[in-house]
């Protein structure tokens, strides 16, 4: 071979050369886990992947092409998420992204080194997932759904619709942090209302309906239902018992209120999904959790079932019809 053919070669292969290895690069199929608590049928579930999913390829990131997700469903049960906690970080992931705190909860306990997105999580800080909000410091980071001190709000606003409730009973989660720590904020506003507060313990659909039949025993009962697992995947059970005993009950989420809930405040619980997609794209392209902030809901949104209301004999006040976000008839 000639030397000005030889060098002619050598050019193209070194032209050559960074292009097939962008190809390759770009080929390369990064893998998310993904672990949700609730069931793989519920409405609500579906709704909320298909907006994690629609960020991503918005994103540029298409399951089957150059990414792969791999689903692991709680279906309400603690010992499941537990199991599917350790299935996923044994898969290894690129990143995991998990919805809310009783995902977070094994899955942080599981891997402190792969990278986690949380959604819908409790007080991250409070829950001891994360240093603080602005540098999260560790391998997680996410979207938080709410602060421990907004908690008080339910009971206002349930005392704002319903005058005369004197017993509020919490459905709480008794085995995650924000279970307690939600629990303990709203006994804080209690006394200053007038309003006992006890909790009801929600680790199984028997749990609930002892709890609520107890309360529903004596007059000028109300329920508050903190997001959860539990709550979410019995919440046909709750709304259902609400409405056998006559009682008012303020839920975390609009679905709730679809589902035929009384009243809702809390923040966009599919939004956030969405908005996850964003920190599972950075952090593939080579960013860490620790450096990204934790995102705290930028709005809440109050939505009132005025069928729900009549069915109960409640006149929600105008002040509060004023103030609500979505009004369903």
């Amino acid at each position: 071979m000639k030397r000005r053919e030889f060098i002619s070669l050598l050019g193209g292969a070194a032209a050559a050369w960074p292009l097939a290895a962008r190809a390759q690069q770009a080929e390369r199929v990064r893998r998310i886990g993904v672990l949700m608590t609730t069931a793989a049928d519920d409405p609500e579930s579906l709704a909320r992947v298909g907006a994690f999913l629609q960020g991503l390829q918005e994103l540029g990131w298409t399951d089957g092409r150059n990414v792969r997700l791999e689903y692991r469903w709680g279906s309400g049960d603690a010992e499941r998420i537990r199991k599917y906690a350790a299935e996923l970080v044994a898969l290894a992931p690129d990143v995991i992204l998990v919805s809310g705190t009783s995902g977070l909860v094994p899955l942080h306990r599981e891997t402190r080194t792969l990278s986690i997105v949380f959604v819908n999580a409790s007080d991250p800080v409070g829950g001891g997932f994360v240093a603080s909000l602005a540098r999260p410091g560790g391998n997680a980071t996410g979207f938080a759904s709410i602060e421990y001190g907004m908690s008080g709000k339910w009971l206002e606003l349930l005392k704002q619709i319903s005058p005369g409730v004197s017993r509020a009973a919490v459905v709480r989660d008794p085995s995650i942090p924000s279970g307690s720590g939600q629990l303990g904020a709203i006994q804080a506003v209690g006394p200053f209302l007038g309003v006992e507060v006890s909790p009801i313990d929600a680790r199984d659909a028997g749990e609930i309906e002892r709890g609520v039949t107890d309360l529903a025993r004596s007059a000028n009962g109300g329920l508050i239902v903190p997001a959860s697992t539990p709550a979410i995947f019995h919440r046909k059970l709750i709304i259902a018992l609400a409405a056998r005993h006559r009682l008012p009950a303020i839920y975390p989420y609009r679905f709730f209120v679809a589902d035929g809930g009384l009243v809702s405040y809390g923040a966009d619980s599919v939004d956030s999904f969405r908005r996850a997609a964003g920190y599972v794209d950075r952090i593939l392209k080579g960013e860490k959790p620790a450096d990204l902030p934790v995102q705290a809901p930028t709005k809440y949104e109050l939505v009132i079932n005025l069928k729900t209301a009549k069915a109960l004999g409640l006149e929600i006040p105008a002040t509060v019809l004023a103030r609500a976000d979505e009004v369903i008839e």
